[in-house]
């Protein structure tokens, strides 16, 4: 299952925004430091209008959307790094995530302390870069130790090694991130044996006030989050995590009203979601019968097989053949039976390359 971390400074709406992808009001809401002491988890379904078209033409009841499970992570401070405040916690929590949501504040409240005294989001992304990067800092420092012994003995291994943590260490010296270094398919895969924090996809969640929502681009604060963004390839929502939180009372018919009244096409929720499976490369396909009709979640380019796998290792080491039928021509046709009258479902290879929306039906034998 995607993992997501939302992450940021203390007081800027981190809780807030958790609660309303979340859709409960179980986590702490406070306005000071660290009322987030422990992780708050919550596990979110991925809107998906695909699922009820196709339950009603295999005539069942039972719908299972993807997931993605959102962490509400302890606030961080300078010193992080060193454990400062709940650093050593912070951390620790934001390495078990796929990705990082990173919520900036963008409004100005008397009522809501800002832990540095005022609202600059340049520097309050730059408090968390350069936290991150000196926890990655140290780890690179600490595996270059381990390392150097066997690189000056001629182990090919450890040499490989040492030229990767040559390459990230001038760069989180300068505070600059491990993902903005180039490294080939190899090096990759040694750098990520190391967990970085800073390798990790980032998506800029810039939290205004519902004044702002309908009209961002002349707001400063959310300039600057978008320049730095662009600066790292990632990306960047604007969202009002309070309105969000506001929303969740509402029915669904209601919530759409409401956003449309403010000139926002969709829910702040909904962005994040589809943001993380773009950042990550992420993709669905779906299976559908009479027990139930699911989506599952994979890589893009995944092979027939890997997909087989998402449902159950023992599919993939029994593959056969996938049975696949894109969703609009299955929905097109408004049965199997017609689909498969008309040609419109095809037998796959274990190395078919699979497509968003394919409705697939695996044949296997163990």
């Amino acid at each position: 299952m995607l993992r997501a971390g939302i992450v940021g400074l203390p007081n800027i709406g981190k809780t807030t925004l958790f609660n309303a992808v979340t859709s409960q009001s179980s986590a702490v809401i406070a306005n000071y430091a660290f009322s987030t002491s422990k992780p708050n988890v919550g596990v979110v379904t991925v809107p998906d209008e695909r699922l009820a078209p196709l339950a009603k033409i295999v005539k069942t009841k039972v719908i299972v959307p993807a997931s993605v499970e959102f962490v509400d992570i302890a606030g961080l401070v300078r010193g992080s790094s060193k454990g400062e405040g709940l650093g050593n916690q912070f951390l620790a929590s934001i390495r078990e995530t796929d990705t990082m949501i990173q919520v900036v504040r963008c409004f100005e409240d008397e009522n809501i302390v800002h832990v540095d005294g005022n609202i600059d989001a340049r520097r309050d992304i730059e408090t968390i870069q350069i936290e991150l990067a000196l926890a990655d800092l140290a780890t690179v420092e600490r595996r270059r130790e381990r390392v150097q012994k066997g690189a000056k003995g001629g182990e090919k291994t450890a040499r490989a090694e040492l030229e990767v943590l040559d390459k990230l260490q001038p760069a989180l010296e300068e505070f600059q991130p491990a993902k903005s270094v180039s490294l080939n398919d190899d090096e990759l895969a040694i750098a990520r044996n190391y967990f970085l924090l800073t390798m990790k996809p980032t998506i800029y969640a810039a939290n205004v006030n519902e004044a702002t929502l309908g009209g961002p681009d002349d707001n400063e604060q959310v300039k600057a989050i978008r320049e730095v963004a662009a600066s790292e390839d990632s990306e960047c929502l604007v969202i009002c995590a309070q309105l969000e939180a506001d929303l969740v009372g509402l029915a669904p018919d209601e919530r759409r009203e409401y956003l449309e009244s403010l000139g926002v096409k969709s829910s702040g929720v909904d962005q994040l979601i589809q943001s993380a499976y773009r950042v990550l490369g992420l993709m669905s396909f779906l299976t559908a019968g009479e027990k139930e009709v699911r989506a599952w979640t994979i890589s893009q380019r995944s092979r027939a097989q890997d997909a087989a796998g998402a449902i159950h290792s023992d599919i993939a080491r029994g593959f056969i053949r996938a049975e696949i039928v894109s969703y609009d021509e299955l929905i097109g046709a408004g049965s199997y039976a017609t689909a498969r009258e008309q040609g419109l479902l095809r037998l796959e290879g274990k190395d078919y390359i699979m497509q968003e929306g394919d409705v697939v039906h695996f044949r296997f034998n163990v």
